[in-house]
């Protein structure tokens, strides 16, 4: 079902906003998802991991076989573990500044930096933004104007 022009013109402002506000977190979700190792699950990865999986599988077989209980438990672990880290998407250091996998503030230019450093956005971190809200309450306020054109 297509938007109604209405629709289509919130959807574009809403859009504006995201660029206006956030240009990083924007051009993130504008670009594709790849099936490679920035976006999903790394293949040496997978076939590690099931490789790993099979093995604690074949561990449990031979304690259920041997009437060892420790092999067994060591299988199944083995078997957990190598799912899970099947399942996990591979680390990369694409964020600029704080280090791979780790959390850090995001300045207005886009750059993030650790938490608890100075920089660029050191003020920012603990003054709350004086535009802060005010995409919400735009959205708020189309959405409250779209109700009473429909009643």
């Amino acid at each position: 079902m297509p938007l109604s022009d209405h629709e289509q013109r919130v959807l574009e402002q809403m859009e504006q906003a995201l660029y206006a506000e956030d240009p990083r977190l924007a051009s993130q979700l504008k670009r594709p998802a790849s099936g490679g190792a920035a976006g999903g699950l790394d293949r040496r990865r997978l076939v590690l991991g099931v490789i790993g999986a099979l093995a604690g599988l074949a561990l449990v077989v031979v304690g259920v076989m041997s009437s060892m209980i420790w092999v067994g438990a060591l299988g199944f672990l083995a078997m957990v573990l190598g799912g899970a880290w099947a399942a996990s998407p591979a680390r990369t250091g694409s964020t600029k500044g704080a280090g791979s996998g780790r959390l850090g503030v995001v300045g207005k230019d886009g750059t993030v930096r650790k938490p608890g450093t100075t920089g660029p956005a050191s003020g920012s971190g603990r003054k709350k933004n004086p535009r802060s809200g005010s995409f919400m309450e735009r959205m708020e306020q189309q959405w409250d104007r779209r109700r009473e054109q429909g009643l």
